[in-house]
């Protein structure tokens, strides 16, 4: 998640209850639950933005004309790279309405409105690839990836970028993060796996991208995480399920 986008109308909300949205949807997103890692959640937090704008005009194609504000319409912006979108299009779209509705529960309105009337319109929005600036270049999304899963990895024993090219060094740290992979994959749950780049349990069945290492079959939770894995470990990508 990049940037969140809420547009009320211009004193439908008031400062501390702004406020209390943005902080409600970044929390709601980031739960600590086996989604993915603490450390990339933490990650992905640190890059999410919250903006609520208030527009000068809100027009609404409804005839007879009504008040926006009257109850609060809410249109919702979501920016993420393009090759994320698919995935989190149905995830976010729940998440940004079960805040709006908690919003309005606050409010005291009644908060099955924006379910039950056409009152929360929520677009998720994908970033074509390198549009995404950070550090002064652009950035691919498995850049973003590998950016944001760096500390889960680095504490599973990776070498540092400065370790990589040590050889004394590279043997022992290439042995360590193998056995805390593999440690990962055989403790996960029956019926899952654990992803070695994000720690998400991913379920095992035929649609489970995965790949095998040593022996040892590692699933994940989408094409990026398994493509990380790859050129982490120079294993080719073509012909494996």
């Amino acid at each position: 998640m990049l940037l969140i986008e809420v547009f009320v109308p211009k004193g439908a909300l008031s400062a501390a209850e702004q406020q209390a949205l943005g902080q409600r949807l970044i929390d709601t997103f980031m739960v600590e639950d086996d989604s993915h890692a603490l450390e990339v959640l933490e990650a992905q937090r640190a890059l999410t933005q919250v903006l609520v704008h208030e527009p000068a005009a809100w027009v609404l194609g409804v005839r007879p004309p009504a008040d926006p504000a009257d109850p609060p319409r809410y249109l919702v912006r979501i920016t993420v790279p393009a090759s994320w979108r698919k995935e989190m299009s149905a995830h976010s779209v729940r998440i940004v309405t079960d805040a709006l509705a908690e919003t309005e529960r606050a409010a005291g309105r009644h908060p099955d409105r924006v379910r039950r009337e056409p009152h929360a319109v929520v677009l998720v929005d994908g970033i074509s690839e390198g549009g995404v600036g950070l550090y002064g270049r652009a950035m691919s999304s498995l850049d973003l990836t590998e950016l944001l899963s760096r500390e889960y990895r680095d504490r599973r024993g990776e070498p540092s970028p400065g370790e990589r090219g040590e050889p004394e060094h590279a043997a022992d740290h290439r042995e360590g993060l193998a056995q805390a992979e593999r440690a990962s994959a055989e403790g996960a749950p029956k019926g899952t796996l654990t992803d070695p780049i994000c720690g998400m349990s991913v379920e095992l069945d035929g649609s489970t991208l995965t790949l095998v290492h040593d022996g040892t079959l590692y699933g994940f939770c989408h094409g990026l995480c398994r493509r990380a894995f790859a050129d982490e470990h120079g294993l080719p990508l073509g012909g494996q399920a």
